[in-house]
């Protein structure tokens, strides 16, 4: 069902049945900010619809918060990340905002024919680590092949997540880490079956 995105639980646990391995962790922790800022780089360049109704200087960086694309998939991102847990997801929020503004400044100062090539070289340069990491460390391909919103959409979310339960001990609930704990195995435990039968 739809709002089966919005579940936390199963959503996390889903990704951190991909993402077991420290270094492989480690890797899409880096990238994972980096290709949607890259993302909304190129939608930057996408008709502005105009700016922020305020009188300017009501913000800092006010002339880059253009309502364009760019804007629209920020928002959508944050929108998602709210839903699935309100504190974790209003630093994942700010961040998917921040990105939008800096997204705008950045696509001023180069121009479309530049910044596509840095979006095209960033994104090789961030893909390859995370088809090593999946490949080598991993043992295991990457999410794309089974759930693509967990890719495209909640991977920004998930690193934020994980980084508050790593260095802070947050959990959306209590109880919330063994009950993802118990899904991942179960997750792991279903895949190596399948796994098997093809290799029969």
């Amino acid at each position: 069902m739809a709002w089966e995105v919005f579940d936390v639980e199963k959503q996390f646990a889903f990704y951190g049945a991909y993402h077991r391995n420290s270094i492989n962790f480690l890797i899409h922790t880096i990238i994972a900010w980096p290709v949607f800022f890259s993302f909304l780089l190129l939608t930057a360049f996408t008709p502005a619809l105009g700016l922020l109704p305020f009188p300017p200087g009501t913000f800092p960086f006010q002339e880059y918060m253009i309502l364009n694309l760019s804007f629209v998939v920020a928002v959508v991102y944050a929108f998602v990340y709210i839903m699935l847990d309100k504190k974790a997801g209003t630093l994942a929020g700010a961040l998917c905002l921040l990105c939008w503004v800096g997204s705008n400044a950045l696509a001023q100062s180069l121009g479309f024919s530049l910044a596509w090539k840095v979006v095209l070289v960033s994104e090789l340069i961030f893909v390859t680590p995370a088809v090593i990491g999946h490949g080598v460390f991993e043992k295991r391909t990457a999410a794309v092949l089974d759930n693509l919103i967990e890719v495209f959409v909640m991977e920004q979310f998930f690193v934020v997540l994980e980084v508050l339960q790593n260095f802070f001990g947050y959990e959306p609930y209590p109880g919330f880490q063994k009950a993802v704990q118990a899904r991942v195995q179960a997750n792991i435990k279903e895949w190596t079956v399948k796994k098997q039968e093809k290799s029969a």
